[in-house]
């Protein structure tokens, strides 16, 4: 299982490739299509695809001649699963925080006289 997380990890820190799933979740697409948007090659944007297929997360079939891709959500799962697990400490209280960043880089302001 590590080695499916490293796969499907390694494949969503591309920025080009979580853009490309982005597109992808609201309907198949034809390759040509997904690469329309991208300032690159149509042989780049596949080697982009191919990383996506090999980590499960979307998948590619021929339509006669046009070959389009699908996302796969299920391969997302474990990644998902294993993200969760950290969901058991304290969420971050951003407001708060920002208060006591506030108190500790302006000691010429009063906090309590704020309130």
């Amino acid at each position: 299982m590590s080695e499916e997380l490293d796969t499907v990890f390694a494949a969503l820190a591309d920025p080009t490739r979580r853009a490309i799933l982005t597109m992808l979740l609201e309907d198949d697409m034809a390759v040509t299509d997904v690469a329309d948007p991208f300032d690159m090659s149509l042989a780049a944007i596949s080697k982009h695809l191919t990383i996506l297929t090999r980590a499960g997360l979307i998948a590619q079939e021929k339509r006669g001649r046009v070959k389009w891709c699908k996302l796969q959500p299920d391969s997302m799962r474990a990644a998902s699963v294993w993200m969760q697990g950290f969901g058991q400490f304290e969420p971050v209280h951003l407001d708060a925080f920002e208060r006591f960043l506030q108190s500790e880089l302006s000691p010429e302001v009063d906090p309590l006289a704020e309130s």
